[in-house]
């Protein structure tokens, strides 16, 4: 459910896209325009294709919430090569669905990327690595011998080294190649272990009657906790235009709260925008992300200081970025209290 691109990569983006234009050719899912109805039109760039992380945006498309609030919200796609961090933080997009991890990076770069995170879409990382059940691999004390299929970046690799030495293995023991667009189905074919989402891939081949060992990255380490999708704003927007934002974060708020208390039919109401995903398993999907949502939060959205800290610290320690970077200028709870 996750698009990773290098950090590089996304402060090539966003340099290329303030002198080229452009965000994506993704359809639109609003609907009037916003000049004929009288509606101020905003865009909100997805990090990826719909799913049911996003279910609240789109019950607060379909229910009116946006309109409500004075809205005409186009939600669109980021394309191809392009990450919602960079088309937010160029300004070809007034709000976008990230990651902490994409936030910290952009930050800590060179010449910083002028973004903010404004809510936390899910209150706990609900990824893990997965292994077949019968492969006996239970832990990362097992890793060591096995084959991990992955996307190859330098926070994975950071990632399985650390929750590896913790156990008391070897990192160089496992062999790391690059994952081949399969998913889980990866597993058994030349293949031990893959880092996935539960409430996505693993909910879907599950269904599928695949069954798995699970070992959640926010149990092997605290620092791994983090928030990840996490929704931003450029901050000219934040600092201009608070009034937009509030409207906007209310609407979006409001469309959680609702996911949260309905997940059938906000799983149908997510399926009216991706037809070609079975209901079935979006009801499901939806079930497990309803109930982790908000999950032990005083509110939908409202994040913590020390969940930031922690893994700023975890990326400096193991040479993902060069400086710390305060909380405070990662994200804000102004706008989800």
């Amino acid at each position: 459910m996750k698009k990773l691109v290098s950090i590089v990569t996304i402060a090539a983006l966003a340099v290329g896209l303030t002198a080229c234009g452009g965000a994506s050719d993704s359809a639109s899912t609003g609907s009037a325009s916003g000049e004929s109805s009288g509606l101020k039109e905003i865009t909100l760039v997805l990090d990826y294709v719909p799913n049911t992380n996003h279910t609240g945006l789109y019950v607060a498309q379909d229910k009116g919430y946006f309109e409500d609030e004075g809205l005409k919200v186009n939600i669109i796609e980021p394309g191809d090569n392009n990450t919602s961090a960079a088309l937010v933080a160029a300004g070809k997009g007034d709000f976008g669905v990230s990651y902490q991890e994409d936030v910290t990076y952009a930050l800590a770069g060179e010449e910083p990327m002028p973004i903010k995170a404004i809510a936390a879409v899910i209150q706990h990382n609900t990824s893990g690595f997965v292994s077949l059940a019968d492969s006996g691999i239970k832990s990362p004390k097992d890793f060591e011998g096995k084959t991990y299929a992955g996307w190859q970046s330098p926070s994975e690799e950071a990632v399985i080294n650390a929750v590896m030495t913790a156990a008391g293995a070897d990192p160089d023991k496992l062999t790391i190649v690059g994952a081949d667009g399969n998913g889980l189905s990866q597993l058994g074919n030349g293949v031990d272990l893959l880092w996935e989402f539960k409430g996505w891939a693993i909910t879907k081949a599950e269904m599928e009657g695949m069954k798995f060992n699970y070992m959640p990255l926010n149990e092997l380490d605290e620092r791994l906790d983090y928030y990840t999708p996490v929704i931003i704003s450029n901050n000219d927007m934040i600092e201009g235009d608070p009034e937009t934002v509030q409207h906007f974060m209310n609407a979006v708020k409001k469309g959680y709260e609702f996911a949260i208390d309905n997940p059938d039919e906000s799983a149908e109401i997510l399926h009216n925008y991706t037809p070609d995903y079975d209901l079935d398993f979006l009801k499901t999907s939806q079930k497990y992300l309803s109930a982790e949502y908000a999950k032990d939060a005083e509110s939908w959205g409202v994040m913590k200081d020390s969940v930031w800290d922690n893994y700023t610290s975890f990326m400096k320690e193991n040479g993902l970025i060069e400086k710390d970077i305060p909380a405070a200028d990662q994200y804000t709870n102004e706008f989800v209290k």
